[in-house]
């Protein structure tokens, strides 16, 4: 449990779009606390949040163990992860065996070491009807993302349950927010309409189909269930985190181009023959018990997160 005697706080995936705002969470939350923002090479990161380059598959687990927790009481929280552009390889890399290291080594540390492993909805199967996807629904993912990143979160869980390790996994639907990567959806159509500002022309949004509907999550609401969950003594078990709506992703693009301002035009590009064949996938969270064991719940609307991501942009 995260209490007084905490005095470190360690984000692996510190200086990458979600532990970003999980850094700056942890230390908003407490000024007094160590944050400590883990990349796998040195980067730059906000004041007040102090820098670590550390490769976790690299490092023996012991001198790990004792690179995380400084000697005291510490919570980990994993942000790490590849999804957007990355290789099947680097997806295992990233998201299973980092984690492998990382549970051998909190298993070895000596202080008492609380981690909040972040996983993601795309653990879950697809979904295609209105359901809402519970902490009960069916994980038999079919990206290699979603493979991936269940077969970390289960390195986790079966960790927690041997007794080895104290930890939760907090399942993330999509984040939104400042800092998207050009590679994700909102951020490759924050970056077309940058550029069509710049050049004083209307921007040509080119898309696959946009037919799917999604959760996102506020970036600082993601934050915030992190610090909830290091907060809490729930442990071995999966919550979900998301807005608890499904929005479809083309409502989406319609609300950053709006917020923009720029005059744009939407070209959808099939891919393939163009030919669907099965109905567009359909995703809502179900986040009560999020709200009961964590007292945690979103706080902020969707607009606020297309607008902060859209201001905070290079001119």
């Amino acid at each position: 449990m995260f209490g007084s005697a905490t005095k470190r706080v360690v984000v692996l995936g510190g200086t990458g779009f979600v532990g970003r705002h999980v850094c700056a969470g942890f230390r908003h939350a407490d000024s007094t606390r160590e944050v400590v923002a883990v990349s796998r090479r040195a980067a730059p990161v906000p004041p007040g949040i102090r820098p670590l380059a550390l490769d976790l598959c690299a490092t023996p687990p012991e001198t790990l163990a004792r690179a995380l927790t400084d000697g005291g009481p510490a919570v980990v929280v994993n942000a790490a992860g590849a999804v957007w552009a990355a290789s099947d390889e680097e997806m295992s890399v990233a998201n299973v065996e980092l984690v492998r290291c990382l549970v051998e080594a909190l298993r070895l540390a000596g202080p008492r070491v609380r981690l909040i492993h972040l996983g993601s909805v795309n653990e879950y199967a697809p979904a295609y009807q209105g359901s809402p996807v519970g902490e009960t629904t069916p994980t038999t993912p079919t990206t290699t993302y979603g493979r991936t990143k269940l077969r970390g979160t289960d390195l986790v869980l079966a960790a927690a349950r041997r007794g080895d390790i104290d930890a939760l996994v907090l399942r993330m639907a999509n984040v939104a927010g400042p800092g998207s990567p050009a590679a994700s959806l909102l951020g490759r159509v924050a970056q077309q309409l940058r550029l069509a500002s710049r050049e004083g022309r209307t921007a040509e949004i080119r898309l696959t189909p946009l037919r799917a509907a999604r959760d996102f999550v506020d970036a600082s609401d993601a934050a915030a269930a992190a610090l909830a969950a290091a907060r809490s003594s729930v442990t071995a078990r999966v919550v979900n985190i998301g807005s608890g709506r499904a929005v479809a992703v083309r409502a989406l693009v319609e609300l950053l181009i709006k917020v923009s301002g720029v005059q744009a035009e939407i070209i959808e590009q099939p891919a393939g023959d163009g030919v669907q064949t099965t109905p567009p996938e359909w995703l809502e969270v179900d986040i009560r018990l999020a709200q009961r064991l964590l007292g945690w719940f979103p706080r902020r609307n969707l607009e606020d997160s297309v607008t902060d991501l859209w201001r905070e942009l290079p001119d």
